[in-house]
């Protein structure tokens, strides 16, 4: 019987060696990336909290729930004359005066939405959609019952 110590199988053991720590190399960089990805991915920032508006502007949050699916993707948002852009579980208060507000983004694809906003809160959720190249992402507006629940996990985008 053979032991597997034997000098025959000593070039054999040798290359095993080295090809499994180079495996486990390859592992523990795709983990740390892969960590690294995910801790990267999600907004940091301050818990939601209502903005501090005047009783004769309009408040619209657009906020995006958090997804992996287009987590690298950041769009730019804008509402009225302002621009935000706004990452997966982050959400931005839009104020603005009363009147037609054309919210929009664009990406590969474009989406907008217009508000005839009165002095009241409105809550657009952004979500990003399966694209060619890249994600393709949307607004939709979103009753106050359903988009509290939602929004309460978002924090301020930065």
């Amino acid at each position: 019987m053979r032991q597997w110590n034997d000098n025959r199988f000593a070039p054999i053991r040798d290359e095993i060696k080295v090809k499994a720590k180079a495996l486990r190399r390859v592992a523990y960089v795709a983990g740390f990336v892969a960590i690294a990805m995910l801790v990267s991915c999600a907004v940091t920032g301050r818990p939601f909290e209502r903005a501090g508006a005047s009783s004769n502007q309009a408040v619209i949050y657009v906020y995006r729930p958090y997804s992996y699916a287009g987590s690298l993707l950041r769009p730019a948002v804008t509402c009225g004359d302002e621009t935000a852009r706004i990452g997966p579980g982050g959400y931005h208060a839009f104020v603005t005066a009363p009147g037609k507000v054309t919210c929009s983004v664009a990406a590969e694809t474009q989406d907008q939405m217009e508000i005839q906003a009165e002095p009241r809160d409105y809550y657009v959720r952004e979500t990003i959609g399966w694209g060619w190249m890249s994600g393709r992402p949307q607004l939709e507006p979103v009753d106050h019952d359903a988009a509290h629940d939602e929004i309460r996990k978002c924090v301020q985008e930065q």
